[in-house]
């Protein structure tokens, strides 16, 4: 079933909606000003919420990126489209070969099954990767374009030249939006940029904001990652403004799965090194699976808060319905 609302009787007399989809990567759950947080500031998604349908207890059913990346994608659950990690399981008496065909069988998973682009595409609709992919060349998702080569290209594990999106500016994703524009086709947008994520090396101009004696540097550091993450999405939506595609476009935000910054002061043991705290990633507490799920589309959904809870698993069929197509 779709997400816990209805869309507006005329909404398939309408043209076909574009649909973007915009997704944080390793980001806590209310580490939003629109979520309440005394110090991140993200007036651009605060912006999107005000507009949305914005469900403040939505979850992912997985609290790690590749599994959660491809429930959003095909709308099921991991042990469904059958990736329930992010790599396959190290094994040192592998070779490199023996090694990277354990990684392709994983691949092998997205072929199988239908996702958002290959169902979207046989009905006009043109989309574009950007951003993290786990799941090789971006047209083995169904994309007509994408950023990502993937692997077996170097670095393409989980993403390759698409993970310079954001970081690097958003021009790749501006050009598509024009192509499909002039083109007339409508579109799908994958906007995955790897933020705030690791490395946690946001502009001086942004970390100087979040500095502070009191503070660690490490949750400086995350802070003003998450508004730099926030200005990348106000990029984009002013983009749509400014062509005059808002109107007509589903804006879906959610968060792949959830972080809590881990700080000297928490005394973690050494061995425990990956930068989150316990709780949080790779954990099935609140702080690994909550994410907030906002839905935009002007004259469409009428913007309001929604108490029900929901899954990530609801985002393809709420695009089906949204896009007239069957579940």
């Amino acid at each position: 079933m779709s997400l816990a609302f209805s869309f507006h009787e005329d909404c398939q007399a309408q043209k076909p909606p574009n649909v973007v989809l915009i997704l944080s990567d390793d980001q806590a759950w209310n580490d939003y000003g629109f979520m309440g947080h005394p110090v991140i500031q993200t007036p651009h998604l605060d912006r999107l919420a005000s507009r949305s349908a914005t469900f403040r207890r939505g979850y992912s059913p997985v609290p790690l990126c590749r599994p959660s990346l491809m429930t959003m994608i095909t709308g099921l659950f991991p042990h469904q489209h059958g990736v329930t990690g992010n790599d396959p399981k190290p094994d040192k008496t592998l070779s490199n070969a023996e090694y990277s065909a354990l990684r392709e069988q994983l691949i092998t998973r997205v072929d199988q099954h239908p996702t958002i682009p290959k169902l979207l595409k046989e009905h006009g609709y043109v989309s574009m990767q950007s951003g993290k992919w786990w799941e090789g060349n971006h047209s083995r998702g169904g994309f007509t374009h994408g950023m990502t080569r993937g692997f077996p290209e170097p670095g393409g594990r989980h993403g390759d030249d698409g993970l310079a999106i954001g970081r690097k500016g958003m021009q790749p994703v501006f050009n598509f939006i024009d192509e499909s524009k002039n083109a007339d086709r409508p579109f799908f947008l994958w906007y995955a940029p790897i933020l705030p994520h690791t490395p946690h090396d946001p502009p001086e101009r942004l970390l100087a904001k979040y500095r502070s004696d009191d503070r660690p540097l490490e949750l400086a550091k995350y802070y003003a990652m998450c508004e730099f993450f926030d200005e990348t999405c106000g990029q984009l939506l002013d983009y749509l403004d400014q062509q005059k595609l808002s109107e007509n476009t589903l804006v879906i935000y959610v968060t792949d799965n959830g972080w809590i910054q881990a700080t000297p002061d928490m005394n973690l043991s050494k061995e425990w090194g990956h930068g989150f705290a316990p709780r949080s990633k790779q954990t099935p507490y609140e702080g690994g699976i909550r994410t907030p799920i906002m839905l935009s589309w002007p004259g469409q959904i009428t913007p309001k808060e929604y108490p029900d809870l929901c899954s990530t698993l609801d985002i393809v069929p709420t695009v089906l319905a949204a896009t007239g197509l069957d579940a």
